[in-house]
């Protein structure tokens, strides 16, 4: 039999060749266990080339969240009469047949479609699947994108369809960025679908070049540290096998654009051998956020963080500050940015009738009232026409709405959003969500972060791979010590030189007395982990019974 010579064709489909469903699903929230879809688009391209397009509004079988109509524009009366998903998945599962298909965050959009197959008694559809998230990560820089959102995305590759949250125009959008991604990895040489899935570049001459890096690493949880030739810290990573995690920087696998840029700088490993995990994940965290090396994203400025304060003087007011001090005051945060925090203080005041005005009043304060008087917004202490005891009570309530309870705040601005959704004001009801949303997330954060640190001294512990326990002191939600005891080992004298050799821990003022939120919070994640136990607890661990906690649930959206 004679060899025959192949050609690049033979080694999977060309990209000219592929047809193409770009789709996209609006849902009723994320989760496709819970909720349901209520509409679908889906556009097929072969060749640069729109064959045909499919769209069309579902009934979702029950009412549709305020918090989605607002999102999306879809309302209860927009779909009555429209077809039930079972009613189209025979239609949809026909226009795909033979393609590729695309989703931007193809696994939630597939999620529905795959449950949708198996209520409906179909099997789950087989084509290859392209992820244009997953692949502009790959492909793009930070320097070119902040982020891979839909709509940053179909800015930077100039497409005339605008992302709205509806699912065909989102579709039409997400076909002009699978294009602009093809056309950056055409000139790297991918060619074929299959390229294209699997698309990774292989390792540069300075990743060769510095494989000698990873020699000497020991094979243990730790942190690592990629320093140049001056000792500076380039990037900071952790890992609980160190050797493997730095040999990984140097192979064909390590595809992000400024890792490989650090390596050709990098003259020095530098490691940190750590207890266990979770003290290399503390560690990680305090040495990115004390030398804010230069590589990692995820180098974090806590001095930027900002706070709401209720204020300690005589009528009280919102203000958003940098530093939480120890003066009487009431906080709410930390938040990242400052316009979040101004979107939390819009909320409240919606609820609360807090005066805005930034000079300090006095009991004997007398001047002409603003306009928020007179529309009822503001008791206008400042005229004397609210006594200082009556002021009171919205102190009172809205420090009540920062720690506590946000119902007041929640049902104001819900009914804020329905007038704004009935009279189809969507732009303002999606402001005023925002609004909420920001003010919610920042109150079930610190409610949560202050059930932690409010306890002086904790003592937990989880089971370790060797039938060992790895055993973690707390102190204010500071991570105090860590340690590994052996299997077998009787726990009392291992616990007991543990809390006597930890770390000593002075608590400072607010809701992060010890420590940046990040680590009390990594902490909780531990905490919260399967098969933790509590060993010692110095204190209540608690949430407030009616917290902010329980309104979470109602911020979930669709991830189209």
């Amino acid at each position: 039999m004679d060899a025959v010579q192949g050609t690049i064709d033979d080694l999977g489909t060309p990209l000219r060749e592929v047809t193409f469903v770009v789709f996209d699903l609006e849902t009723t929230g994320g989760s496709a266990a819970e909720h349901a879809i209520t509409e679908i688009g889906a556009v097929k391209v072969r060749g640069g080339e729109v064959l045909g397009e499919f769209a069309t509004l579902v009934d979702p079988g029950g009412p549709i969240p305020p918090f989605i109509s607002v999102l999306t524009g879809i309302t209860d009366a927009m779909v009555v009469a429209a077809p039930k998903f079972p009613e189209v998945l025979p239609s949809f599962l026909e226009f795909i047949t033979g393609t590729a298909l695309v989703a931007h965050n193809a696994p939630f959009d597939m999620s529905f479609i795959r449950a949708a197959c198996a209520a409906g008694g179909h099997p789950p559809p087989a084509n290859p699947v392209v992820d244009t998230v997953d692949l502009a990560r790959r492909v793009l820089t930070r320097d070119e994108t902040p982020n891979c959102k839909l709509a940053t995305l179909a800015r930077f590759f100039r497409s005339p369809s605008e992302p709205c949250h509806r699912a065909l125009a989102d579709a039409r959008a997400t076909v002009d960025v699978l294009h602009g991604l093809i056309a950056r990895v055409g000139s790297l040489g991918v060619q074929t679908l299959e390229e294209l899935r699997g698309y990774s570049r292989t390792p540069t001459p300075e990743q060769r070049r510095k494989r000698h890096l990873a020699e000497g690493v020991p094979g243990v949880p730790g942190v690592y540290v990629f320093e140049d030739a001056k000792g500076e810290e380039l990037y900071i990573g952790k890992s609980t096998h160190l050797r493997n995690r730095v040999r990984s920087y140097f192979t064909a696998g390590e595809t992000r654009p400024r890792i490989r840029e650090m390596v050709g700088i990098a003259e020095r490993v530098r490691t940190i051998v750590c207890a266990t995990a979770l003290e290399a994940e503390i560690r990680e965290l305090r040495l990115i956020g004390s030398t804010k090396p230069r590589y990692n994203r995820r180098s974090r400025n806590p001095e930027r963080v900002v706070w709401l304060k209720l204020t300690d003087e005589p009528f009280p007011r919102l203000s958003i500050v940098r530093e939480v001090k120890d003066d009487g005051a009431a906080y709410l945060g930390p938040f990242g940015s400052a316009r979040s925090a101004d979107d939390a203080r819009a909320a409240m005041h919606e609820a609360l009738p807090l005066r805005r005005c930034t000079e300090r009043l006095s009991p004997r304060t007398r001047r002409s009232a603003c306009v928020l008087a007179e529309i009822g917004r503001c008791g206008a202490p400042c005229d004397g026409r609210e006594s200082r005891e009556a002021y009171a009570r919205h102190v009172s309530a809205a420090r009540h709405a920062m720690e506590q309870d946000p119902q007041v705040v929640f049902s104001a601005m819900e009914e804020r959003m329905r007038h704004l959704a009935a009279e189809q004001r969507y732009e303002e009801a999606a402001a005023e969500r925002d609004r909420l949303a920001a003010y919610l997330r920042a109150a079930a954060r610190m409610q949560r972060l202050r059930s932690l640190t409010a306890i002086s001294q904790m003592v937990a512990a989880s089971p370790a791979f060797d039938g060992g326990w790895e055993i973690h002191v707390i102190r204010y939600g500071r991570l105090a010590a860590a340690g590994v005891m052996p299997r077998g080992a009787h726990p009392t004298p291992y616990v007991e030189a543990l809390v006597a050799t930890a770390e000593t821990v002075t608590p400072g003022p607010g809701p992060t007395p010890a420590a940046v939120a990040e680590e009390t919070e990594c902490l909780l994640r531990w905490l919260d982990s399967p098969g933790v136990r509590l060993v010692r607890v110095d204190g209540v661990w608690c949430l407030p019974a009616y917290g902010a906690a329980r309104f979470m649930k109602l911020l979930d959206r669709p991830c189209s």
